[in-house]
């Protein structure tokens, strides 16, 4: 049995600044061996206040991406028939020189854990095309669009 996987190990959401209420976050696996991570903090009007990003290519070589090289622009929105939160779920996403359209693989993904953490989000499954062919696969996480996180 093999397969490709990565860890995603969260490590404090206590240190968001004052103005921000969540973040856009993607870890990709490209199919040309290759992996992309790429965050943006948003502000309370949804504006970019922070992002960056690092790149692997196919060749090992790595890039880290600053603020500037990383945003998020969304192309499709999704509403929760439960929250009625309304989240981008289909993105471009612009990162270094690399321009990508993510596309989940279902549109209901979110998860409501207010009965343990308390916070309601948008995490799953994307495809990444570029000019319409799939480059990579990953998992797209979309949160502070219900409310600000509190932890």
């Amino acid at each position: 049995m093999h397969g490709t996987a990565w860890l995603d190990h969260e490590w404090s959401s206590t240190l968001l600044a004052d103005q921000a209420v969540g973040w856009d976050w993607l870890g990709l696996n490209l199919e040309d061996g290759g992996a992309l991570m790429a965050f943006q903090i948003r502000d309370k009007a949804g504006r970019r206040s922070w992002g960056g990003g690092t790149l692997r290519g196919g060749d090992g070589r790595v890039q880290v991406l600053a603020p500037e090289e990383v945003n998020f622009m969304p192309l499709r929105r999704w509403r929760s028939p439960r929250t009625g939160t309304s989240y981008p779920v289909a993105m471009q996403l612009n990162a270094g020189d690399l321009t990508l359209e993510l596309a989940p693989l279902m549109d209901d993904q979110e998860l409501d854990s207010r009965a343990s953490t308390g916070a309601v989000y948008w995490e799953g499954a994307v495809t990444a095309l570029r000019r319409g062919k799939v480059v990579g696969r990953g998992y797209l996480e979309l949160t502070g669009y219900f409310q600000r996180l509190n932890f």
